[in-house]
């Protein structure tokens, strides 16, 4: 992907079928939905790809267990073909995953033996592995520092998982290999009406060069997630508020507090919520909470009643009991959930279906969703552009479509299997015998790596590569702080930028890693 390419392109196209505003899960999703159908496709983002909240989810491609407890049936469905389908398109992204709910009563693996026999039967052929009762010495041998006292038994399940800002990239790479055009620091600050006072495009600035540009498209979609009113609001100041926040913590931790490869779900917490505590990157995952917010910020923080929360219902559920000296890193999310009709539902009840929106100008808002559903969101969102910019009709092909890097026997082993098919190419970036060589004993960042993500995944910014082309930052923002130097000299040669540049770059980041620390 190259920005100044993609910059020239929206200088010079006149026209475009469908411009898209936000380069999350949704709007990724649907721009790969506009590009593989045909149509001129544009898509823009205010910071970089999945900024926001799609790199900040507990990192699973699920059909949603407490979705299926709380009713809704039609969701779990859906998210359970969607899990299929991105498994099967994007398998050096996704894998299985298997989860463990320990018992501490003779009723709960009967109960949830049941529950998730359901559960595997909605997945039909897309299912990933039977669910099944556990005593308590298997229990114990697949969790070992499961809490002992007390356990009957349990029972085993299985999802996906994947990394959620590595997934965006690779979307934002499929969208450009069927000709879309995607830029990241493009921010709207405006929307264009017609004479009949319907949208015909948007007005943009460039956060670096700060040029702006008049843009003219059929259709517009609005798929910026929790900012989603805020557009809603430059189309109409009389738009009323579709969009409750939801705040979602996730504390990070060594892999030795749950010391496996599989997973423990807590199947209910001291506020009626799920908990998860997941193996990822040789680091465990803890989440999440699910708490109202009615201020919408890029760089949420987390609540000391969050953490504590976390820690406490965690730790009833090990031996090794976590305690905040041992948190590594804080990663916060905001869920765009699309307000419910029911004034008193809270947010934990507020279903995680998308909705399409069309103002009487014709602007596409998309309203909540889950990443797992982003095919389905993109594929909803294109059917309504298709009729009301009156484009020629064509059918969904997302359903096969690979993913860029698709390498159908990846190894999970290697902390490259993410690149999938380019993994050798990074590898073989340059001649320098320690472009390999990890620039960290305790996370694997290469200097190749590095150089990857500037010119081949627009990675423009020092938090653009540490925080979202590698995870160093939701990982470990101790040791992340130790890589600053090391990476902005990489990136310094590579861009060919000051010590004034590299000083400012290493501010910023300084004061992002903050929200990142208890």
């Amino acid at each position: 992907m190259n920005r100044s390419k993609n910059i020239s392109r929206i200088k010079s196209e006149k026209l475009w079928d469908i411009i898209i505003i936000g380069g999350g899960a949704s709007g990724l999703g649907s721009a790969i939905e506009s590009a593989s159908r045909g149509y001129k496709t544009l898509l823009v983002e205010r910071f970089d790809f999945a900024k926001g909240t799609s790199s900040r989810s507990t990192k699973l491609v699920h059909g949603g267990v407490r979705y299926l407890q709380n009713g809704d049936i039609s969701l779990v469905v859906e998210a359970l073909k969607e899990r299929g389908l991105l498994r099967k398109n994007a398998p050096h992204l996704v894998k299985d995953l298997s989860f463990v709910i320990p018992s501490y009563d003779w009723w709960s693996s009967p109960f949830y033996g049941i529950g998730l026999k359901i559960y595997d039967m909605m997945a039909g052929d897309l299912g990933i592995g039977p669910s099944t009762i556990l005593d308590k010495s298997e229990t114990e041998s697949l969790i070992p520092n499961v809490k002992k006292r007390g356990l009957t038994g349990g029972v085993i399940y299985y999802d996906g998982q994947f990394d959620d800002a590595r997934m965006a990239i690779s979307l934002a790479q499929t969208a450009e290999n069927l000709n879309a055009t995607v830029v990241n620091y493009i921010e709207v600050i405006n929307l264009i009406k017609s004479g009949n006072n319907t949208i015909s495009g948007i007005v943009v600035k460039d956060s670096f060069s700060k040029n702006t540009y008049q843009i003219k498209s059929k259709v517009v979609i609005n798929a910026t997630g929790v900012f989603s009113d805020s557009i809603m609001l430059m189309d109409d100041p009389k738009s009323s508020k579709m969009i409750q926040p939801s705040q979602g913590v996730h504390i990070v931790l060594e892999k030795k507090f749950l010391d496996s490869k599989h997973a423990i779900m807590v199947p209910h917490t001291t506020d009626g919520r799920v908990l998860f505590a997941v193996p990822w990157q040789d680091h465990v995952i803890l989440g999440t909470t699910d708490t109202q917010v009615n201020k919408v910020e890029i760089e949420p923080r987390a609540l000391n009643n969050e953490i504590d929360f976390i820690i406490s219902n965690a730790g009833k559920y090990m031996t090794s009991k976590p305690h905040k000296k041992d948190i590594k890193s804080v990663y916060v999310g905001l869920r765009p959930l699309a307000i419910s009709k029911n004034k008193n539902e809270s947010t934990k009840e507020i279903s995680r279906h998308h909705k399409i929106k069309i103002s009487t100008t014709g602007l596409i808002s998309v309203l909540g969703g889950k990443w797992t559903t982003y095919r389905k969101i993109g594929e909803d969102a294109i059917k309504s552009a298709i009729i009301l910019g009156g484009l020629k009709a064509s059918k969904t092909l997302t359903k096969n479509l690979a993913i860029h890097g698709y390498n159908k026997n990846p190894d999970f082993d290697d902390p490259l299997h993410v690149y999938g098919s380019d993994s050798n190419k990074v590898k073989s970036l340059t001649n320098d015998p320690n472009g390999n060589k990890s620039l960290s004993k305790k996370l694997h960042i290469t200097k190749h790596q590095v150089l990857w993500a500037i010119h081949k995944e627009m990675a423009l910014t020092l938090e653009d590569i540490l925080a979202r082309r590698t995870r160093c930052l939701f990982l470990d923002v101790f040791e992340t702080e130790n890589l600053i130097d090391k990476v902005l000299k990489i990136m310094g040669e590579a861009l060919n930028k000051d010590q004034n540049w590299k000083n400012e770059q290493k501010l910023s980041f300084l004061h992002l890693t903050k929200n990142y620390k208890i």
